[in-house]
């Protein structure tokens, strides 16, 4: 034991004190977000870029321009536009006859008396003009609509509401685009996947994500224990061999449906566990009513927004299903959509309305059908739109209120729908590749923008962007660029923590990116950044063993002696070349039998 610990201290000894030990990160956190800082990479084909924070008028978006003067002017007041050098004779007139103390003194008349901060750049003009009158409190505000002789109590006046101006006003003010607030300014990339990230998932208190590729795994990424590499904290395969098409959390968060390409659907806890899968339904029943369920590859699910008993999928063999979480054994609900002919068309994607009273459904044929959860309801849909699109929908999603219905679709377009009025829709756009049946919409946590993904064409130089689209409007209001390579395909803005998930890859990586703004963002992935990595341990270092094993390749082994080779080739009649034994016995034509005689009568008189 002695001598172990004399090992272990001399070990020890080749390592600094600090070594292993967990200590703050020395990088100040002004560093570590303009590490992490976007590009110029937004791209907008309507109006002008959003601002973000890199501009340096934004750096203090509350501060009237007159009070960041005035700031400035306090913080170094060798640079104050109205120092003692240059301004008025009668200063440098002063300054020679007294010595100046502490910062130089703010520029005063005879007559007047100065209370308060010295005022902003520009009021000298005005005492020159012939302004009367004393300044009392902070400086005013540059714009403001104040008399020049009624006195200024109290804070500057805030800035006005671009929301609330007109476009003439913002022209000359602030971009309207400012009024979004984006938070784009950041971005993190959470990696691991080595195809498309095709499912996306953030529980509602934003602690942990959830990401699933066509790699046929799904990561699991919490923030509060995750440092700065971004590692995942639970790899997951739910299905060998098969992709994996949808994820969603409870309306608690406790539990996690997982949607793959076969027919049973899983459920996991909050920490990966499995609780248990859906069963599979009978292919050999043709009436899909009567199987207990799917019998073909799923293609979506959703979990319940209200009740956490509830989920809702849809599959390949044209049904969509409401199960029980408690009941893995049978489902609830089959709902068959209404067809122009009959067969079996795949539904591609459903989803639930904020309040979980309705369930709409696209299918295969373009067409898109909505059905009213109440007493008595049945396959039926109470809305049908026959051709909502041209080709297979992928994506479709409830305002809060009910009223507005979004549509995706591989036809490279997106639709707004009046559910009210859904014989057309409100607006169509359309140059939105689309090449993925997972690309989703998003509503921004307002609603008063919706967001979607474009996938990367062959021909085109553009990579994957993010568009964002004004509600009120109905136009397009910026693109940002997410990869120049990669498609996205699944997108959210979460709303507590502020901040915009965008999944991405091609056949061969794939990415999670996370962009936000530390001025407006909370938590998330400005808890992760900030944190450094763990030290490493001398407890953590482990030494690999080396194997050693003479006889492991055929080159170490000892050959076989001589004599036992030789004998070993004389047995085999191929290397020992031995000619073929001459035939005996009685025979006919050249034939030997095994009765020694070529005729059955011969054998049969022998044995008698």
């Amino acid at each position: 034991m002695e001598d172990e610990a004399e090992i272990h201290d001399g070990i020890r000894a080749q390592f600094p004190l600090t070594f292993g030990k967990q200590s703050k990160s020395q990088t100040p956190l002004e560093a570590i977000h303009n590490a992490t800082r976007r590009p110029d990479a937004a791209v907008s084909s309507v109006k002008p870029p959003l601002s973000t924070s890199n501009n340096k008028t934004n750096d203090l978006p509350s501060i009237s321009s007159s009070s960041r003067a005035w700031l400035d002017s306090l913080k170094n007041p060798k640079r104050n536009p109205r120092s003692s050098v240059g301004i008025n004779e009668n200063l440098k007139n002063r300054a020679k006859e007294d010595e100046l103390v502490g910062p130089p003194r703010p520029p005063v008349d005879e007559d007047e008396e100065t209370i308060g901060p010295p005022r902003p750049p520009g009021s000298y003009e005005e005492e020159e003009e012939g302004g009367d009158g004393a300044m009392i409190g902070p400086p005013r505000p540059l714009g403001g609509d104040v008399e020049d002789d009624e006195p200024i109590i109290g804070p500057p006046r805030p800035p006005p509401d671009p929301a609330e101006s007109d476009s003439d006003d913002n022209m000359d003010g602030e971009p309207e685009d400012d009024r979004y607030r984006i938070p784009m300014s950041n971005e993190i990339v959470l990696k691991g996947h080595t195809k498309v990230v095709s499912a996306l998932a953030v529980d509602h208190t934003g602690s942990r994500v959830l990401s699933g590729s066509y790699d046929y795994t799904v990561h699991m990424y919490d923030f509060q224990g995750m440092n700065a590499r971004l590692q995942s904290f639970r790899q997951l395969e739910p299905f060998e061999g098969h992709q994996i098409r949808g994820l969603s959390w409870s309306p608690t968060s406790d539990r996690f449906l997982c949607v793959t390409g076969s027919a049973q659907a899983k459920i996991y806890d909050r920490d990966g566990l499995t609780l248990g899968e859906f069963v599979k339904g009978d292919m050999y029943i043709r009436d899909l009513k009567n199987t207990k369920g799917h019998i073909s590859g799923l293609t979506c699910g959703e979990w319940h927004p209200k009740s956490k008993e509830t989920i809702l999928t849809s599959s390949e063999d044209g049904s969509l299903r409401i199960w029980d979480v408690n009941d893995f054994k049978s489902q609830k609900q089959v709902i068959k959509p209404k067809l122009a002919r009959p067969g079996r068309v795949p539904v591609t994607t459903c989803t639930w309305d904020c309040e979980g009273k309705k369930i709409a459904g696209g299918v295969g044929d373009g067409s898109i059908q909505i059905w009213s959860i109440k007493a008595g309801w049945g396959s039926r849909p109470d809305i049908s739109v026959a051709n909502g699109h041209s080709d297979d929908i992928t994506g479709l999603k409830f305002s809060s209120d009910g009223q507005i219905l979004l549509s995706r679709s591989f036809d490279g377009s997106l639709k707004v729908w009046d559910v009210r009025k859904m014989k057309e829709s409100l607006r169509v756009f359309d140059d939105l590749p689309n090449n993925y049946a997972q690309t989703n919409i998003a509503f921004s946590p307002d609603e008063q923008l919706f967001l979607s993904g474009t996938s990367v064409e062959r021909d085109s130089t553009t990579g994957g962007l993010l568009c964002f689209f004004d509600r009120p409007k109905l136009e397009l209001v910026s693109t940002v660029g997410i990869s120049p390579t990669c498609s996205v395909v699944q997108c959210a803005w979460h709303p507590r923590l502020n901040q915009i998930f965008a999944t991405a890859g091609d056949k061969h990586e794939g990415g999670t990116h996370v962009l936000y703004d530390p001025t407006v963002s909370e938590r998330g992935a400005l808890v992760c950044v900030a944190r450094a990595p763990r030290k490493k341990s001398v407890d953590d270092f482990q030494a690999q063993p080396v194997i050693q094993n003479p006889h492991a390749l055929p080159m170490f082994r000892d050959q076989p002696s001589r004599k036992r080779q030789r004998e070993k080739i004389l047995k085999d009649p191929l290397k020992s070349h031995k000619p073929e034994l001459p035939m005996n016995g009685p025979g006919f034509g050249g034939r030997v039998g095994t009765t020694k005689g070529s005729l059955l009568t011969q054998y049969l008189l022998k044995v008698v």
